[in-house]
């Protein structure tokens, strides 16, 4: 259910009494774990594990990821080809299919004509641009892509900003940029050595399925990091939000009693700290009913909170609360520990 830095490490779901065949096909493509459950005397083939990587292991040997897009890098006339590879994913996390309750079987969508609520078959479906009530525009795949501007193959660096300066909203999607020949590679380190030196970060465009996003080139160890950026029509106005909150005149104590309890929980971020519990308790749950076990609520500990009455009595309170936990958070790191050394044994 999870992936695995290691195509041969275990699932936390393992039928007892099995098989085990693994299957490491070539770059890019899915590595699938079957099952073999043997302990009825019949052969039940059950997937309990796909893994969609982009790198695959073979026979020790770690194969390069796929590249998402490939282009050139241009700052004025200094130019490299680069690929561009992204830099995070969400398909470690467990994922569900929709089935059939009845019969178990997968379940398969079908396009329906609004109207007559016949199926239309893939080669009948295009795009429609709305222009009126139950009219629309058709656009065809081919008129899609005549649509040709620099930034279909090219990232041209247009400017230079300070990073303060761009607004939290707008960071979308971050990308890693790598040269993709030796013949690029000082280009590649002369663009990227000078956007960290002068501690900017660089504004280009890109297309990106089909659309043209704005990115932010910023370096990042011995590569660039590229994220998209959200257009200003994209972003909502924070006013709507925020214009029935008063300007209220607080005293300064309720200030210092706040600004105490911050500076008690003040440290350094890492992500590594974050632990994604309800993933956790999710893949506990699946464990649970594959091994026939009865499934119980998951409640997190710790009292239900109150409504506040008395703020300035709420933060003296809290402060008090903070003081008694810090004896306990080298035992609780080291507990914390303990559980994933745990988790790594059952196959997590």
């Amino acid at each position: 259910m999870r992936r695995s830095n290691d195509p041969h490490r275990t699932s936390p779901l393992q039928p007892v009494n099995s098989i085990l065949i693994i299957f490491v096909v070539s770059l890019g493509a899915s590595v699938q774990r079957i099952d073999h459950d043997i302990s009825n005397g019949y052969s039940a083939i059950n997937l309990t594990l796909t893994i969609k990587r982009s790198c695959a292991c073979c026979v020790g040997v770690l194969m390069a990821p796929r590249a998402y897009w490939k282009g050139y890098l241009k700052l004025s006339l200094v130019s490299c080809p680069i690929a561009l590879y992204p830099a995070s994913s969400s398909s470690e996390r467990v994922s569900f299919n929709r089935i059939n309750k009845k019969t178990g079987n997968r379940l398969k969508q079908q396009n329906v004509d609004a109207e007559t609520g016949s199926p239309v078959d893939r080669e009948d479906i295009v795009r429609g641009y709305e222009i009126g009530k139950g009219q629309y525009l058709q656009v065809e795949d081919d008129e899609l892509e005549k649509i040709e501007i620099e930034s279909t193959h090219t990232i041209e660096i247009d400017s230079f900003v300070p990073r303060p300066e761009i607004d939290d909203r707008y960071p979308v999607s971050p990308y890693y940029i790598a040269p993709t020949d030796r013949v690029g590679q000082e280009a590649f380190a002369v663009i990227r050595d000078a956007i960290r030196d002068k501690g900017m970060v660089g504004l280009g465009r890109v297309v990106l399925t089909r659309r043209e996003h704005v990115v932010m080139l910023e370096a990042s160890d011995k590569g660039l990091l590229a994220t998209t950026l959200r257009y200003a029509y994209e972003v909502r106005d924070q006013g709507a939000y925020f214009e029935d909150i008063p300007e209220l005149k607080l005293p300064a104590e309720m200030i210092k009693l706040a600004s105490h309890i911050i500076d008690s929980k003040a440290g350094h971020f890492d992500p590594k700290k974050f632990e994604d519990r309800y993933e956790t308790a999710l893949v506990e749950l699946l464990r649970k009913k594959q091994e026939g076990r009865a499934i119980e609520p998951v409640r997190e500990e710790g009292p239900t909170p109150r409504r506040v009455i008395n703020l300035m009595d709420a933060l003296r309170a809290s402060i008090g609360a903070e003081k008694e936990k810090k004896p306990a958070a080298t035992s609780t790191k080291t507990r914390a520990g303990a559980g994933t050394g745990a988790k790594r044994k059952t196959g997590r």
